[in-house]
């Protein structure tokens, strides 16, 4: 009697156990489909907004010799005045509006352009940067399998793909500005073994902007043959890298034109 209820336990047992693997793996499954259609959906809404800023831009002057917008750019802000401009990079597929919220600063790292949850966010400049003066502007976009949003920064960890894709063109309101890429490293963040690039907006003096630029260089996965003077602006791109806890990919480029 006891050999046949030790049995029926057994049974039952593996029976719950199996019962709990199927709905585990129905729930990921679940999750992952949800996870996928909720990237189709997101890549349709930057579709639609990359249209609009596709359009031939005019800066128009104005009577008292202020900056305007550029034309392109007046129908997104319509509908988002939380946009501070539009990132692309040639052979990826960043292609995206940029925002800004001060106050809030890391407001769009789960919401999209239209403000509503979003595991994909909107790539957006870091709290304390002036775009029209501070010497690094630090944009943060994550980083989604599939090359989709700052994913596709992967493909500049090789040296022949950044070879034939070295310009960043980043458009503010007011300017479209080009940046060539100086250094592409890994570091980690919020840890005293790593670089804290991030801290690095506006330079003190000359020994600290060089001293910045060289701690890139030395970081840098390859030699890029291209570096920036004291004076210069740069544009900072940082995405997440799933190497170490908290593992970041940095590009690093410098105005140009």
């Amino acid at each position: 009697m006891k050999r046949k209820q030790l049995k029926r336990i057994r049974i039952t047992a593996f029976v719950l156990a199996a019962v709990m693997l199927i709905v585990t793996a129905a729930f990921c499954m679940g999750n992952l489909v949800t996870h996928d259609a909720e990237v189709h959906r997101q890549e349709a809404i930057f579709n639609e907004l990359a249209k609009a800023a596709e359009e031939t831009p005019i800066v128009e002057s104005t009577p008292d010799g202020s900056e305007s917008t550029l034309s392109n750019f007046e129908t997104l802000l319509g509908k988002n005045s939380d946009m501070v401009g539009w990132i692309s990079v040639a052979g990826t597929g960043i292609n995206y509006p940029v925002m800004q919220t001060k106050s809030n600063p890391n407001y769009y790292l789960k919401r999209n352009f239209n403000k509503e949850y979003s595991d994909l966010g909107v790539p957006y400049v870091q709290e304390n940067c002036d775009l029209a003066t501070s010497d690094n502007i630090i944009i943060y976009g994550h980083h989604i399998k599939g090359g989709k949003m700052f994913g596709s920064l992967d493909k500049f960890t090789s040296k022949s793909f950044y070879d034939k894709h070295k310009i960043i063109q980043f458009n503010t309101l007011t300017e479209q500005s080009q940046y060539q890429i100086i250094a592409v490293f890994k570091t980690v963040a919020y840890s005293a073994s790593g670089f804290r690039y991030y801290d690095f907006v506006n330079a003190e003096d000359e020994a600290h902007f060089n001293e910045y630029v060289s701690r890139c260089k030395e970081l840098a996965l390859y030699d890029t043959g291209v570096t920036a003077k004291y004076g210069d602006k740069l544009l900072t791109l940082s995405t997440c890298k799933r190497f170490a806890e908290n593992g970041r990919l940095v590009v690093v480029a410098k105005k140009i034109g």
